[in-house]
Order: structure tokens, then C-alpha cells, then sequence
């Protein structure tokens, strides 16, 4: 689904071609297929390579990219943007609903920092990913600059006409010997020039570069202005990790936690590549677990206690503990038992057992064994396998019950899930 000139979007296990026109598939020109396929062989090592984008060939086709579990929005140097979109199952799903549910999935994410930020005044069907997310940085830089800048003392060391602060000996002799005219001196000056503010300046930079959005070019160019006299940051990891995080600047964490996410790509995994200027992919298996169990959290309140990624049994005991069960969400009212696990994965009618992993189903039966628990529960996003529930029952007992999320309605289906356990 090419959106615009120079974006070319598809979703999950959607693909590109090598400029051939083939149907269900992308077309790429040569050079930004060519970019696309060095991204993809640099960063091989970092990232299972079956998990990003893949390269396969097919007969008469030549070389494809398919895209995998990660979704999100790759820019190229040249100002090519290639959106990957989460595949969701729907009689009713559009591109832009489809966007919309992606990003309000990415709210729910610990280290996001546009949790409250509000998409409704967005026109975000007309806007790839890449410029909604500067978009959202541009604002929460604005609000920053509403609420004012932090300044603080910086040490400057120069030659001056007037004595200022304390005497350079050395300096002083060296500059000052022959004509005495001058001070060499060392003083503290209150100004803006402190880590936090640079790397916000550099943000600024970066996007100006980067965004094809006239309106994100304009209000970043406006911005970078009350920046003046700050310099650029020579060092992102030395001035990142000079950040103060203490009460005072608790009005920057957003805005430092969007730059870290620009200027070092890092939505959960950093990428590179030589003609990749930005690169912003997610794990659509983290995404959808944080949603799912965020959403479960808001909606069961106080009534059920529960905790979330709890290790509070192994596989095994003796002769030490070893092998920590982890489930995604283990609910607990009136001693009984719920463990719920979220899986990114679309299952179908025409795979075996529907396409769910043996492994799952033996990690969901320690579960049970485990925890002692009443009910295992199995959350898929909708797919066209029968979206009632599923249920898979051992002669021991132990009973895994197979149950769907409709992502456009995502607060009603989960709801309907939970009204079922208690």
C-alpha cells in the first residue's frame, strides 16, 4: 500500500520487491530496495534476523524483503520512509485505524513517553509514523520551553578585559606577558549551556533534517531558537548520561526520553545502517504483552489481586532452583488462581492446532502444574481461527483456554475475557 511519494507502507509479513510489479507486494526502487537489504545485512547480528525484515528470492521475482514481528518506520538518508504496520484482523480496519491502534498500543509501553499525549487533533491519516512521532517530540519540546529552561553554572576559561572571578597565573603569563591589557581568568557564568539542553538543540537538529512535514520543519526551526547561545552536543552518550534526573527536571523527562528514542533509535533495540538516518521498530510480541497486561491491570482495579512477569516459581527445585516461570499476568481472588499469557501471533483455521506453538502449550501446562491455577488462559489478537473460545483439556486436568482480543475494541473484548473468569 504505497501511501505517498517516498513512503511506501505495508504490514507485518507484508513485502517489498526489487522494482518488479508483483501482486501483494510492494514495489521498492532499485537504490531504496538495494538501502533497504544493507540495513537489513548490518544488523543482522544485534537482531534474530527472523524477527526483523528478511531477504528470500523467489523464481521470475528475484530478491524480496519480508517483514516480520517488527513494526514501526525506517527513513533513509535520501527522505524515503518505509512504515511497517502491525496486521490486524478486522471486517472494519483501515490504514488509519490501523496506525491509530498501533500508536495508542505504543502508549502503554514503561520507556514511551507519549502515554497521554492526545492523538485526536492528529490528522493521522495523512501522516507517516515517523512524522506523528516528531510531531509528538515538537510538542512536549514547546510545553518544556512554556515552562521554562533550566540554566546553571558553566566554568569559562578566557582572556578579559575586565578581572572577573579567579586569576589564570599560567594562562595569564603566557597570553598577557607583553601587553597588559588583559585578565586570563576562570569564572562561572549562568547560562543555558548545560547536557540536558544540548541534546535537546541536537534533537531539534536531527529532525529538521529528517521531516518532510512543512509544519514539523516551521515549528522546529521556531523552537530551536530558544535554544540560542546553547551549543550542540559533540557527545549524545556523554551528555545522555549526564542528564540530571533529580526533582527539579522532572519537566524534561518526556522530552529527554523522545531524544534518547531519535537520536540513539532506541525502541527497544538499536539499529544502524550507513543510509538509514532513523530506524524505529518494536517487537510487536512486547507490544502487544505490555497492552494486553496494562489494560488487564486497569480493569480488574482492586477487585483481584495481580501481578505481572512474577518468577515466583521454577521448573525446578532440587538440587537448586532453576528455570523461572514467568507468566505475562497471574490473577488471584479467593485463593483461586488465573494465569493469562499474551502472544503476538495471528492464528488460522488452515494451520495445525490453528498455528499455536507446541512450546507455548508445554510452557502453559507447567503453568498450571505450578501454580495450581483454576484457569490458563492463551491471548491472541483476532485472526480468522474461530474467535470463540478454544479449549485444550489433558487427562491430569490441566485446561488452557484459547481466547482472542479484538484490537478495535480492545477494552470491551478484554472486559468480556474477565467477566467469563470471575
Amino acid at each position: 500500500m504505497h501511501t505517498s511519494k517516498n513512503v511506501y507502507a505495508i504490514t507485518e509479513y507484508g513485502g517489498f520487491t526489487n522494482n518488479v510489479k508483483v501482486r501483494g507486494y510492494e514495489r521498492l526502487p532499485e537504490q531504496t530496495f538495494r538501502a533497504l537489504e544493507e540495513f537489513i545485512l548490518t544488523n543482522r547480528e544485534g537482531t534474530n534476523s527472523n524477527e526483523l525484515l528478511t531477504l528470500s528470492s523467489k523464481r521470475n521475482l528475484g530478491k524480496l524483503i519480508i517483514a516480520k514481528n517488527y513494526v514501526g518506520v525506517i527513513s533513509m538518508t535520501d527522505g524515503t520512509v518505509i512504515e511497517i504496520l502491525p496486521k490486524i484482523v478486522s471486517e472494519i480496519i483501515t490504514p488509519k485505524k490501523t496506525k491509530d491502534i498501533f500508536l495508542e498500543m505504543l502508549g502503554y509501553l514503561d520507556d514511551m513517553a507519549f502515554k497521554d499525549f492526545n492523538l485526536s487533533h492528529l490528522n493521522t491519516g495523512k501522516m507517516n509514523i515517523l512524522e506523528i512521532f516528531i510531531k509528538m517530540f515538537l510538542s512536549e519540546v514547546s510545553s518544556l520551553t512554556k515552562q521554562g529552561l533550566k540554566s546553571s553554572y558553566t566554568t569559562i576559561e578566557s582572556n578579559e578585559r575586565f578581572y572577573k572571578g579567579k586569576l589564570v597565573t599560567t594562562q595569564d603569563i603566557k597570553h598577557n606577558s607583553i601587553i597588559r591589557d588583559k585578565f586570563f581568568v576562570r569564572y562561572d557564568e549562568f547560562n543555558l549551556d548545560r547536557p540536558e539542553n544540548r541534546i535537546i538543540k541536537s534533537t531539534l537538529r536531527l529532525l529538521m533534517t529528517v521531516t518532510r512535514e512543512r509544519s514539523n520543519r516551521v515549528q522546529a526551526i521556531r523552537l530551536i531558537n530558544f535554544f540560542d547561545g546553547v551549543p550542540y552536543s559533540k557527545d549524545y552518550e556523554k551528555d545522555l548520561s549526564k542528564c540530571s534526573l533529580d526533582r527539579g527536571m522532572k519537566h524534561y523527562n518526556n522530552t529527554l526520553t523522545w531524544c534518547r528514542i531519535f537520536l540513539k533509535g532506541n525502541s527497544f533495540t538499536s539499529f544502524s545502517g550507513n543510509k538509514v538516518a532513523i530506524a524505529l521498530l518494536f517487537p510487536m510480541e512486547k507490544v502487544f504483552e505490555s497492552y494486553v497486561t496494562k489494560k488487564i491491570k486497569r480493569l480488574v482495579g482492586n477487585k483481584v489481586d495481580m501481578w505481572a512477569q512474577g518468577s515466583r516459581y521454577c521448573l525446578f527445585d532440587r538440587p537448586r532452583k532453576a528455570f523461572s516461570l514467568r507468566p505475562d499476568i497471574v490473577l488471584e481472588r479467593k485463593g483461586e488462581i488465573t494465569v493469562i499469557d499474551a502472544k503476538w501471533k495471528l492464528l488460522s483455521s488452515t494451520l495445525n492446532n490453528y498455528g499455536i506453538s507446541q512450546a507455548d502449550m508445554y510452557q502453559m501446562y507447567a503453568y498450571s502444574k505450578k501454580y495450581n491455577a483454576k484457569e490458563i488462559i492463551l491471548l491472541y489478537p483476532k485472526s480468522d481461527a474461530p474467535n470463540n473460545t478454544i479449549n485444550y483439556t489433558s487427562e491430569d486436568g490441566v485446561r488452557v483456554s484459547i481466547k482472542f482480543v479484538d484490537l478495535t475494541d480492545a477494552d470491551n473484548s478484554i472486559a468480556s475475557i474477565l467477566e467469563k473468569i470471575f
